[in-house]
């Protein structure tokens, strides 16, 4: 088998309405397609909902399900809320923090740029409670080879251990060779 690409993820919204227009507006996505059915395909069970299309870019769609009769959305209790999130990769620093400017100047709280050595990030949330990030990359040929290099050492000491292995603690130390820099 040989997967091409992601076809889409989905993920469910309040207001499906509400959703596009806040990604149209503070992510330009663009709408692509609304589908709506009164029984769900798969299991045939009679359960109304709006399904939501967003062009992510590059053939990536997010997609969201409004469930009108379902329960109120929650979130897994059991999971810190940094970690379940979307991250989309911006092509540059100066679009990152032009974003993160315009999310703020709209009320939208931003935390970052955080730097992650590989890559610069900011954080916030999206109408649903969904946490996003953008991310972009500034890591070097050199950097992403180091961590090549040691990936499976890394998961091996870590299914042993459960101890984060310090194979790439370079990464948050003053430890980068000048071509990292």
């Amino acid at each position: 088998m040989d997967i091409e690409r992601i076809h889409h993820v989905a993920y469910r919204c309040k207001d499906a309405k509400q959703t596009v227009q806040w990604y149209e507006q503070h992510l330009d996505m663009k709408f692509v397609l609304a589908i709506a059915e009164n029984q769900v395909p798969s299991t045939k069970a009679p359960d109304p909902y709006m399904h939501v299309f967003l062009d992510a870019g590059h053939g990536n769609v997010l997609a969201f399900f409004e469930l009108p009769n379902s329960p109120q959305m929650g979130r897994d209790p059991n999971t810190p809320a940094w970690v379940q999130h979307i991250a989309f990769k911006v092509g540059s620093l100066a679009q990152l923090e032009q974003t993160r400017d315009r999310l703020q100047a709209a009320g939208i709280e931003v935390i970052g740029p955080t730097d992650h050595t590989l890559f610069k990030s900011i954080y916030f949330f999206d109408p649903n409670g969904h946490r996003l990030e953008l991310a972009c990359d500034i890591g070097t040929p050199e950097m992403y080879q180091r961590l090549d290099e040691v990936k499976w050492a890394m998961l091996d000491e870590w299914a042993q251990t459960r101890r984060a292995p310090q194979h790439a603690a370079w990464m948050h130390h003053d430890e980068l060779t000048p071509a990292e820099r």
